[in-house]
């Protein structure tokens, strides 16, 4: 993979839309962050699809309404987390894997957001469900998470971010499509900022991802071989193939 100097830039501008670079060339990771973060049920449709997955119903019922919201560690050091056109990865024991969209806060010195990217919190919603004590389980893993495919400055930022997921599979054929608004939040970014900071040492640079409002219906599984893009206007598109979690921690050793 090649880093992109101001000399190896093409001579074409690169579509606002993707940041696609030509071969040979690869986008890297925005950001590398020291943690990242996330919150749940921060969603009125993440709440639904929750309570119907779960054995457990009251438990997302009761976070949605709470003052204190739903946080996280979902990786540390980026040994779990990829950028664009990696491969995100599905767990061998897992039935029912979905794709999260999100908004990544990228958190500067004593917290303050600094810029906005796009994260995809990759879940495994059978174990979830199973019983929420699962919930680490279900989301750490290896490529479990995917940022990029830039970073929005905050000063750019506009009042609400829309969302669009497409799911295409091994054929190109769309699988699932969907998009949402983080005007349909229950809670402020700087509401969910201040929780997490709380009593808890969060290291600059870090990304607090900030919940998903788009669920594929139970029908629908992640499966190698799938490609996920997320789109946010101003922020481009994050692109990722889809293969199993322990094929990718082989492909590391």
């Amino acid at each position: 993979m090649h880093s992109v100097s101001v000399d190896d830039l093409p001579v074409e501008p690169l579509d606002p839309d993707t940041l696609e670079l030509p071969e040979p060339y690869a986008l890297l990771m925005p950001v590398e962050p020291p943690e990242v973060w996330c919150a749940g049920v921060s969603y009125e449709r993440s709440l639904d699809a929750r309570v119907d997955e779960s054995a457990v119903k009251d438990v997302y019922t009761l976070v949605y309404g709470a003052e204190r919201p739903e946080l996280f560690l979902k990786d540390a050091a980026c040994r779990r987390t990829v950028g664009p056109g990696r491969a995100i990865g599905v767990r061998a024991d897992s039935t029912w894997d979905v794709p999260e969209p999100e908004i990544g806060l990228v958190l500067g010195q004593s917290g303050a957001i600094t810029g906005y990217t796009i994260g995809n919190d990759v879940s495994s919603r059978a174990i979830e469900g199973e019983n929420p004590l699962y919930l680490p389980q279900a989301k750490l893993f290896t490529g479990a998470c995917a940022i990029g495919p830039a970073v929005l400055d905050a000063d750019g930022a506009p009042g609400a971010f829309e969302i669009r997921l497409r799911v295409l599979g091994a054929g190109g054929d769309e699988l699932f499509a969907g998009e949402t608004s983080t005007a349909r939040m229950q809670r402020s970014f700087d509401e969910l900022v201040d929780w997490l900071l709380r009593d808890n040492p969060v290291p600059p640079g870090s990304v607090l991802l900030t919940g998903t409002g788009l669920v594929p219906p139970d029908s629908f599984t992640l499966a190698p071989g799938q490609r996920v893009e997320i789109h946010v206007p101003g922020i481009g598109t994050l692109v990722n193939p889809v293969g199993r979690a322990a094929d990718l921690i082989a492909e590391e050793r």
